[in-house]
């Protein structure tokens, strides 16, 4: 019997914790709640939910290891492979968590079965099974009851999982190995992932097998010009066209318990998900072999047949436990990882390991005595948690060159998470946040261009713009070293800002790459904005000329070829960094509230983006009429009623001000929209920083801080839809993790606007470990936060914002809080 901390488990009408004999608050792991941005605003679905994973997975991990469930609204792609609602078709290994568009991986599965009766294992829905009672999940624990009486129980370390069947007393004992499952999309074909090739063997006595699975497609990757055919002939047109490549996993198995028989099967080319209805003969079957190796097709075929395995076990083995590890190299690697990573039989051992990393590396980053509020103390460490999903720590994994460089694959995507996720692990845990930024510049050394999003080893798709540039630029500006090498990461951002990018001809936006780099480079080198030739002419001008400023504040360290240095004034500097200023042009045009097409947009309406060109705010204010007008203009945001409640896909709430993030697409879907008008409100991560403008005012600081409370109370909770949309791998995580903080990072920037705590009390790790920042908050209470004075460093403070080397190696921020606001920040 497993005894596992603070185990939740989750209803269609809500969140219901079951406590175990360690009382809850003893560890941190008994705070971490894996089911909160799992439904959405439907209750027991998961319609525009978070999108978020909650199986088993270390931080980092490659290895996320949880349930893919059955899917039939058409407006719903179950990301990270679970919904409360479906049924079970597989228990997978790889998987995404809190990403939108159409799914990705959902790839190297097991599915317990105990009756072969009426069972096509080419047709998962024959045997996908509902649950009986609620799923529950830990740190490093998921467990859920099949229908059919099979109860798995899964933990995972960083290449490899554990699952422990526990069958019913009668009935047969099955797991079935389909090396052709994955997740499919119900809304994007053209974006769908879809299977290749398959080979699996078989030991002489059944308790091992190993292989790998070759699959193409996902929402990173391109098709150019795809109809969007629901039929078997959809995927060969995919394959005719398809510009990125196949992506191969490998995977090693075994059991503990021998098997009483164990046999190969193959079949015709279908989609697992309806056989019947893909291929065009009246029913696909199987053929079962009792060979020991068996291959779908001759390596680089792309319709081979799919391939499996089922083995069967005797009547006394009620329990059946499996661990199988997974590499992007060789099954050699596969095999290594699960014998090295798992050396027990015991599920509790890995789950134990699993907890005690957590605790050590994530968790114990932020402490505090302040335990007047369990619900608090759920989202913050719920939210640590789900902030270090993604991406993969591929360190070794790397399939196409070998490098003494870290490697991270699995960003969804850089536009999501610059704002605030990297900026946090800059802070908490500079050597990761380095690590990921010199696999980024080896990404280029290689491929010529860094990833904005990147997923199974390939670059695409690009948001907006070139936001990779972003995060080296906020390294830099804060002195991150740890190795970077900033002369080929100076080198890496000339390359976004002066080379154009092949076309893709992605279907949704076909006038320039969707893949990397920056598609409408050639409008912007040559007029310093985008014209409407260009999709998302608004967006991307505002994005680009962040990307553009990046660039100027690393170049500040190199030479020009004159010799000169750049300094403060952009004017001096040559094309590209000078479109900077691009912005001022679409603001003077379109002053900056109109409403356009949502062609020229991403995600937001033209009102929300006027205010995201946060590395010159002292002229957007002086646009805007002064800090008076400024100020009206940010009060407008906040109006409850100016927007339709029924936003569509990316929308929350009814004000302008959208803290919501899009469950499907970030692009796709959007650009689809184009052709509606532009009054849908969409809003998305530019919208983070919007609130907390009013520290650029003088004396407003407090309204920044009431903005906090207001969306905090009202979008977050603990519940199963306790986001405000998608989590975009971590990314609205981490925006809460901040406000907690009393915190904003101002991203490429070394600055912090300052808010207020929400904890009386917290201590945060930073810089190597040997520092604590401890952040301070006398009179807090629900009804006093409103800050009354402030001191850094035992220094009294009266600027709205702290550098980034007053807290970089440790210190001191203590806030005194009151129940009124004042105007404190009388500092320039």
């Amino acid at each position: 019997m497993l005894l596992i901390r603070g185990k939740f488990s989750v209803t269609a009408l809500g969140l219901v914790f079951a406590q175990s004999q360690t009382s809850k608050g003893t560890n941190l792991v008994d705070y971490v709640n894996p089911f909160i941005g799992t439904q959405g605003t439907v209750p027991g679905t998961s319609y525009n939910g978070g999108n978020v994973f909650p199986g088993a997975s270390l931080p980092f991990g490659v290895v996320k290891v949880g349930i893919d469930t059955t899917e039939f609204n058409s407006s719903i792609d179950l990301n990270g492979g679970y919904s409360p609602d479906g049924n079970v078709t597989a228990i997978s290994f790889l998987h995404e968590s809190g990403t939108g568009g159409a799914p990705k991986y959902g790839v190297v599965s097991q599915m317990p079965l105990t009756t072969l009766d009426g069972v096509n294992v080419l047709d998962n829905t024959s045997y996908s099974q509902p649950r009986v009672g609620d799923d529950s999940a830990s740190v490093g624990y998921y467990k859920t009851h099949l229908q059919n009486g099979a109860i798995a129980e899964i933990s995972a370390t960083r290449h490899a999982g554990i699952i422990q069947y526990t069958f019913p007393s009668s009935g047969g004992r099955y797991v079935l190995i389909d090396v052709s499952h994955y997740l499919p999309t119900n809304g994007d074909p053209e974006h769908g992932q879809y299977y290749s090739n398959g080979h699996i063997d078989i030991s002489a006595d059944g308790r091992k097998y190993s292989g790998y699975g070759v699959w193409t497609g996902g929402w990173n990757q391109d098709i150019n010009g795809t109809p969007a055919l629901s039929s078997w002939y959809r995927q060969v047109l995919i394959r005719d066209v398809f510009l990125g490549p196949n992506w191969q996993v490998y995977f090693c198995g075994s059991f503990d318990t021998t098997p009483s028989s164990a046999q190969l099967f193959s079949g015709p080319y279908t989609d697992p998900y309806w056989p019947n209805s893909t291929y065009p003969y009246p029913k696909a079957t199987p053929t079962f072999t009792n060979a020991t190796s068996i291959t779908g097709g001759n390596m680089g075929f792309s319709l081979a047949d799919r391939v499996g395995s089922l083995f069967q076990f005797g009547s006394d083995a009620t329990v059946v436990t499996s661990k199988v590890g997974v590499s992007w190299v060789s099954v050699d690697n596969a095999c290594r990882y699960a014998d090295n990573e798992i050396t027990s039989w015991s599920l509790n051992d890995t789950v134990t390991a699993a907890q005690q990393e957590w605790t050590a590396t994530v968790l114990s980053k932020i402490t505090t005595t302040d335990h007047s509020n369990n619900t608090r103390l759920e989202m913050l460490y719920s939210s640590l948690y789900k902030s270090h999903l993604l991406p993969s720590d591929r360190t070794g994994e790397n399939p196409y060159w070998a490098s003494s460089e870290p490697y991270y694959d699995d960003y969804y995507c850089l536009w999501d998470t610059f704002r605030c996720l990297n900026s946090f692990y800059l802070l908490i845990d500079p050597s990761r946040a380095a690590g990921m930024i010199r696999g980024l510049i080896d990404i280029w050394r290689h491929e010529r261009f860094m990833p904005d999003c990147r997923s199974s080893n390939y670059n695409g798709r690009t948001q907006g713009g070139s936001n990779a540039d972003n995060v080296l630029a906020d390294a830099f500006v804060k002195g991150l070293q740890h190795g970077i090498d900033y002369t080929d990461a100076y080198a890496a951002m000339k390359t976004d800002a002066e080379v154009v990018p092949p076309n893709t001809y992605d279907p949704v936006d076909q006038t320039g790459s969707t893949k990397e780099g920056r598609g409408a480079l050639p409008d912007w080198l040559q007029y310093g904005f985008l014209t409407p030739n260009s999709t998302r002419a608004i967006s991307r001008t505002v994005e680009y000329g962040l990307n553009d400023f990046s660039l100027s504040q690393v170049a500040k360290a190199f030479p020009l070829p004159d010799g000169r240095t750049v300094q403060g004034t952009l004017v001096t500097i040559p094309q590209p960094v000078r479109n900077v200023n691009g912005w001022q042009y679409l603001m003077k045009q379109f002053h900056g509230v109109r409403t356009l097409s949502s062609s020229i947009k991403t995600l937001l309406t033209t009102i929300e983006y006027q205010w995201t060109v946060p590395y010159d705010m002292e002229t957007l204010i002086s646009f805007m009429g002064g800090p008076q007008s400024t100020e009206a203009r940010l009060d407008t945001m906040f109006i409850p009623g100016l927007i339709a409640s029924t936003r569509g896909g990316n929308g929350v709430g009814n004000t302008l001000f959208n803290p919501g993030t899009t469950t499907k697409s970030h692009l796709e879907r959007t650009l689809r929209a184009c052709r509606t008008p532009a009054n849908l409100a969409l809003g998305n991560e530019p919208s983070f920083q919007t609130p907390f403008l009013y520290n650029y005012l003088p004396g407003r600081q407090f309204k920044s801080v009431l903005r906090s409370r207001q969306i905090i109370d009202q979008y977050y909770n603990t519940g199963p839809s306790g986001l405000p949309g998608n989590s975009d791998a971590g990314a609205i995580e981490s925006w809460l993790i901040w406000n907690f903080m009393g915190l904003w990072p101002v991203v490429t920037q070394p600055i912090y606007l300052l808010l207020s705590p929400w904890f009386s009390d917290l201590s945060i790790s930073v810089g190597d470990g040997n520092a604590t920042l401890r952040i301070t908050a006398q009179n807090l209470s629900d009804e006093s936060y409103y800050v009354q004075s402030v001191t850094v460093n035992g220094q009294p403070w009266h600027q709205s914002w702290i550098s980034h080397s007053d807290i970089a190696n440790g210190g001191t921020i203590n806030f005194v809080l009151g129940s009124g606001p004042t105007s404190w920040d009388t500092g320039p």
